[in-house]
């Protein structure tokens, strides 16, 4: 299939993969895929990430967008990626906490079957009530998602990559 060098393969040996040292093992894939997955990045940028309040999102948002600058500086485009995957990470999940004070958007459990994969899976969603301050996390958050996204070392670097081992 056409696709499946472009996917993220979720059935590499994770905690044995240095990706830094083995760039063509990364896929971009959609999204967040592979963010708490993908080393060495995930151990540099995760202490990073928090979102709990606006002053706390503003710093983290600021450090994990200059890691995400030193990766394009070193032409490490699978660090500027999961840098990238970060700060869209921070956006979604303070939004889902803006959204719904527990984090959980849906009620009762996932099915087994479908833990991992994203969506409501026949669950009824929960009612909204909303949260301003983790609404501002969000937007904190956004703005350097957007930033990185639109960054024109990155694009080029993500042209690349894809041209190189996605193809």
């Amino acid at each position: 299939m056409a696709d499946d060098k472009k996917a993220f393969n979720y059935n590499l040996d994770f905690d044995k993969t240095d990706f830094r040292k083995n760039p063509e093992l990364y896929r971009v894939g959609k999204g967040e895929q592979g963010v708490l997955l993908v080393e060495p990045y995930k151990s540099e940028i995760l202490p990073h990430w928090r979102f709990k309040t606006p002053e706390i999102a503003k710093e983290s948002s600021e450090k994990i967008y200059s890691l995400f600058e030193e990766y394009l500086e070193q032409e490490d485009f699978v660090g500027a990626d999961m840098a990238r995957k970060f700060l869209q990470m921070g956006y979604t999940r303070s939004r889902r906490y803006a959204n719904h004070k527990s984090g959980k958007k849906y009620k009762g459990p996932v099915p087994d079957d479908k833990k991992g994969q994203s969506g409501a899976h026949g669950r009824e969603e929960l009612p909204r009530e909303m949260d301003p301050v983790k609404a501002e996390s969000a937007a904190i958050f956004k703005k350097k998602w957007d930033q990185a996204k639109q960054h024109s070392t990155y694009i080029r670097l993500k042209e690349a990559f894809k041209a190189r081992y996605e193809r």
